[in-house]
């Protein structure tokens, strides 16, 4: 049975096998599970497995799911920081994670410098100077003796004798003197010797991902590589007889799961390979997924569910083992975790919403735990709710949402509007959404006019 995302609207339903009873929402196959349906170009049954599932999630052909915090868990426990280390130049280290500890190997500054542009003085020169009564003093070229000054610029060496900068606006030249209208003190507009960094000072640990003002500071200290972790090798394989990279006719389908996650997983500090489509034979999935199990992390796209054309899970457990296969998460329960000899192979959904919202949820912690660090939290914006999110209690959800300008409520910047409450293979409801909001397990859903975080996943990790 086939049907097309423009037509009818059960294909907009969240349903059960979302993720790839077949590997996209043009192609739905449940009739080895004894649904009964109609076959019909615009989808119009009422009686479909799909029905059922959205109904009551007990009805999942799932036996078990497993809760998301659990399956992150386990799979953090069978994730061991791949270890591998090389010299990174600083030029190419933003956004590299740093592998040992680095201390300062030279103050910052190493000498002392004017902090102002102005006139290097002895401060005991300056005592008494006011606007009425300037001190005057000679200009010199050399160090600096007593009644003497000299010009200096922002950065400049302070001159030897000099303690102190009179700041340019507070003086007046005359000839080859200055009248200086306000006394400083010593030390005064200088910047000392490890003012900015003291030789020695710790500064990162192993873990720390880098910046491009962190770059600056090791190059100021006197670094030119800095050792940092290997990007953790990630291997996308798209998978489904129905994918094409282009020029689709009837019955075809633009691959762009494997794209978007491999580009995500590139955007998580991984080194991606994406994979050519695979199509669905055991054969041709055991072949790939072998000649793949050098990489840090496997993920596969479609074939994640229980339907006949679904046969990764089984593929991955004949080569080693699955320990999880369905995770109440919505959209995108159909996911599968499995490993073989120690490389964790992640099976998303074939559904478009639910292989992204899978791949947050577990490639993104998976490349951080191989790194040796933790994942960092998405950033929020608090947004009101424009109207009520609907959601299953004991799943959690992800609800789409666009943002706009809150202009009639003081208490928030944003207003919050679903793009889609359903829907897992439009991917226009993550594409053209600003975020979505997290609805926790133990919430039916989430009335209009509650303040809610909405999570900007979408960001350079």
């Amino acid at each position: 049975m086939t049907f097309t995302e423009s037509n009818g609207k059960d294909n907009e339903k969240e349903n059960e096998n979302e993720g790839g009873l077949t590997h996209h929402p043009m192609f739905f196959a449940a009739a080895d599970r004894g649904a009964n349906h109609i076959e019909s170009p615009t989808c119009r049954t009422t009686t479909t497995l799909i029905e059922m599932t959205e109904q009551d999630h007990t009805h999942s052909p799932f036996k078990e799911r497993t809760s998301l915090a659990e399956a992150r868990e386990l799979l953090s426990n069978r994730i061991e920081p791949h270890g591998r280390t090389a010299d990174c130049p600083i030029d190419d280290a933003d956004g590299r994670t740093v592998a040992t500890q680095i201390t300062a190997a030279r103050n910052v500054p190493h000498y002392p410098r004017a902090a102002m542009d102005g006139y290097a003085v002895r401060a005991d020169d300056t005592f008494g100077a006011g606007s009425r009564s300037p001190q005057v003093l000679r200009t010199t070229t050399g160090s600096v003796s007593p009644g003497e000054c000299r010009q200096v610029h922002t950065g400049s060496e302070l001159p030897d004798g000099a303690d102190a900068v009179v700041m340019i606006e507070h003086v007046e030249e005359v000839g080859d003197e200055i009248e200086l209208f306000e006394a400083v003190g010593a030390g005064e507009n200088v910047a000392p010797v490890g003012e900015d960094v003291e030789r020695g000072q710790q500064l990162y640990e192993p873990g720390h991902r880098l910046r491009p003002s962190d770059l600056g500071l090791l190059k100021s200290v006197g670094l030119n590589t800095v050792t940092v972790y290997e990007k953790p090798q990630v291997t996308v394989i798209p998978t489904g007889e129905e994918l094409v990279q282009d020029d689709p006719a009837p019955g075809e389908v633009i691959e762009t799961n494997g794209l978007t996650v491999s580009r995500l997983a590139r955007r998580w500090n991984a080194s991606p390979t994406y994979h050519e489509v695979v199509t669905d034979t055991k054969e041709a999935l055991a072949a790939a997924i072998r000649e793949s199990l050098d990489a840090d992390v496997i993920v596969t796209t479609g074939g994640s569910s229980v339907g006949a054309r679904d046969l990764l899970p089984d593929v991955v457990s004949e080569l080693g083992n699955v320990p999880i296969h369905g995770v109440g998460i919505k959209p995108g329960h159909p996911v599968a975790i499995g490993v073989i000899e120690d490389t964790p192979v992640l099976m998303l959904p074939g559904y478009p919403v639910s292989c992204i919202i899978n791949a947050v949820q577990f490639l993104r912690p998976a490349i951080a735990w191989l790194e040796g660090t933790q994942p960092k939290e998405a950033p929020t914006v608090t947004a009101r709710l424009a109207g009520k999110i609907h959601s299953e209690p004991g799943i959690r959800s992800f609800a789409r949402v666009t943002l706009d300008e809150a202009a009639d409520d003081a208490t928030v910047d944003h207003l919050a509007t679903a793009v889609r409450a359903s829907g897992a293979g439009v991917l226009s409801s993550v594409a053209l959404s600003d975020g979505w909001v997290v609805v926790p397990e133990e919430a039916e859903g989430v009335p209009a006019g509650e303040t809610v975080s909405v999570e900007q996943w979408e960001w350079t990790a």
